[in-house]
């Protein structure tokens, strides 16, 4: 078991997470705190909605819960870095979809260089450059 960070809806979390030949396994508890899907006996849920698991063989084992098959069920792609132990949980493919045929970017907020926060919503309309930089 390792710690991974989670990142998924602008946040993460740091999860205790396992990756083995048979997928990326957490914790029911992990997959709860992290992407507020609780299991309960009648399956995966979130709010009133319910995935019956028993549909799903494999992606419930002794109380953990198999990521990559649950973002699969959610139509929501998954990217493992297993050597940064990172994830990413991307919003559903529906929602990109329609970002890619509205061909707006969605709203954010970043700060500017004297930590005044600035989001893409106030600038609709106009034309923004976007520059992103990382160190790795």
């Amino acid at each position: 078991m390792a710690t991974f960070t989670l990142v998924q809806s602008g946040h993460s979390t740091n999860v205790e997470a396992t990756i083995d030949e048979s997928g990326f396994w957490m914790d029911a508890t992990a997959i709860k705190q992290a992407i507020g899907w609780e299991l309960k006996p009648q399956g995966l849920c979130q709010l009133d909605l319910c995935i019956p698991v028993s549909r799903h063989p494999g992606l419930v084992q002794d109380g953990a819960v198999e990521l990559s098959g649950l973002a699969e069920m959610l139509n929501r792609p998954l990217a493992i870095a297993t050597g940064e132990q990172a994830a990413y949980l991307a919003p559903p493919r529906m929602h990109v979809d329609q970002i890619r045929r509205t061909r707006n970017a969605p709203d954010f907020q970043l700060p500017d260089l004297d930590g005044v926060h600035h989001s893409l919503s106030e600038h609709r309309g106009s034309k923004v450059l976007l520059i992103a930089w990382a160190s790795w």
